[in-house]
Order: structure tokens, then C-alpha cells, then sequence
């Protein structure tokens, strides 16, 4: 099995550099903010950090493709890292501490890319969540000082604690009563939204969660941490890893129940 213990070690210097600008801007008063042609806010701080770890990656891994949410893709090759400079940035420019770095890294294989180092680093939150792939999945203040995270051993929907995402996204996709369902059905449901509920997922105090609607940014590094956790991540339509456009996330022991529920 591959090494990817000095990739891992990368992206934790990618989000200490992150963690700098992100916070150094959190609840400015004068920060910048635009809308996007999609309606969505992008402030100054995820284009700094983007560009920020655009120029590391191009010094640090030069062979290396980069997919960002700013600025797309650009290069070539079988290994590719996928940034979410700031996941959540509709409460980071409200001053809502939960948002994070996502940092990727993608390889392809025969059954196509997949994400095989995945680390969210939520500096409001004072969190950090990591993972590679074949050594499970962490969270601390750094790789000398982490402890290991594993999925609950919740079996039954009754006892189950479900995230998902705003009821507006569901109700466009036509899930809506699906949702309400297994809401009902569920011991207790949050909508915390955005990578927070996935890394809950990861250390067991979640269950399980879903969204209707996401880009591979949103997905890539979440997808590792629940899987290295025990967990299962894939699409809506049950397709595993991150490239359905949506996802469902569990302990393994409730996914055929979520996509039940809610697979398109």
C-alpha cells in the first residue's frame, strides 16, 4: 500500500497556513465579500487561501493537478488536490464560527480517482479532522499530538441521530417527504450542515447525514475521514466515494437505511 504519510504532512502545513489568513479575517468588519454568478457568496479570505495554496502546492508538488473552488482546475497527472479554501462561508462571513479548510488529495486507479488523503480544519471550532488512506482517521492539534476516531456502533433507526443540510436544498431535489420520513423515523435530527455533521459521522456522534447537492470539494476530504473512521460515504444513489454530486454518510450499519429513505 502507498505512503502517505508525507502528503499528510502537507496538508497539515497547507492548513496551518489556511488557519492563518481564515482567522486573521474572521469577523472583520471591513472583509470583502462578493456574489458569485451562482448566487453564493465568496469572500477576499477564500481567494487569499486558495491562492495561498495554489503557490505551496506548485513549489511542493509540482507534477501535482490542483481542482480549487475559485479558480478550477489546472494541470495534468494521476494525483490531484482538492481545496475548499473556506467550507461554509455563508456563516463565516456572518460570524458563525463553523466553517473549514478542505484540503484533498486524489489518485487516480483503475476504477477512477479516488480520494486517498483528506484533512478539514475548523479553526473557530478550535478542531481538526484527518486522514489517509489504510491508516484511519484522526483529530488533535497535530499529527504528534492526535487521537483516533472511529464511527458508532448504532444499529437501529430508532436509536440513530441524523444531520442533513437546509430543508430548502431537499425540497428542490424532491426529497423533502423522504427527509421529513426518516426524520420521524430517527431518534434525533440536527441540520448542522456543511463538513461539520460528516466529521460527527467520524467520531461517532452523529450517525449518519446526507445533502442533496454538492461539489467534489465539498466532498473529497470528508469522504476519507468517514471512511478511515469504519464509516460509509457515498452518493445518494449509492455510488461509493465523492463523485455522485451528493452524498450520504454513516456508521455502515445505517447506510442502506439512509439511501432508503432518500436515494434519488
Amino acid at each position: 500500500m502507498p505512503d502517505y504519510h508525507d502528503d499528510l504532512r502537507l496538508a497539515h502545513v497547507l492548513a496551518d497556513a489556511a488557519d492563518a489568513i481564515t482567522m486573521e479575517r474572521f469577523k472583520a468588519l471591513d472583509l470583502k465579500v462578493e456574489t458569485k454568478p451562482d448566487m453564493t457568496p465568496v469572500s477576499e479570505a477564500d481567494k487569499a487561501v486558495e491562492e495561498l495554496l495554489r503557490s505551496q502546492l506548485k513549489r511542493a508538488r509540482p507534477r501535482d493537478a490542483v481542482l480549487g473552488e475559485e479558480y478550477g482546475s489546472e494541470g495534468t497527472g494521476p494525483r490531484r488536490w482538492i481545496i475548499d479554501p473556506i467550507d461554509g462561508t455563508k456563516n463565516y462571513v456572518r460570524g458563525v464560527p463553523v466553517w473549514a479548510t478542505l484540503i484533498a488529495l486524489m489518485e487516480a486507479g483503475e476504477g477512477g480517482d479516488r480520494p486517498v488523503v483528506g484533512l478539514v480544519s475548523a479553526p473557530a471550532l478550535h478542531r481538526r479532522w484527518w486522514a489517509a488512506e489504510g491508516t484511519g482517521a484522526f483529530t488533535g492539534r497535530s499529527l504528534s499530538q492526535a487521537s483516533r476516531v472511529r464511527v458508532s456502533g448504532v444499529a437501529r433507526l430508532q436509536d440513530a441521530s441524523f444531520a442533513f443540510s437546509s430543508l430548502h436544498g431537499w425540497e428542490e431535489n424532491g426529497n423533502l417527504d423522504g427527509l421529513l420520513e426518516l426524520s420521524r423515523d430517527c431518534w434525533r435530527t440536527r441540520a448542522y450542515g456543511d463538513f461539520w455533521p460528516y466529521m460527527m459521522v467520524a467520531e461517532g456522534s452523529v450517525d449518519m447525514c446526507a445533502e442533496p447537492e454538492l461539489s467534489l470539494w465539498d466532498m473529497a476530504a470528508p469522504a476519507v475521514v468517514v471512511q478511515e473512521a469504519g464509516g460509509t460515504y457515498t452518493g445518494l444513489d449509492g455510488r461509493p466515494g465523492p463523485h455522485s454530486g451528493s452524498a450520504a454518510a454513516s456508521n455502515g450499519l445505517l447506510h442502506e437505511a439512509v439511501l432508503t429513505y432518500l436515494g434519488g
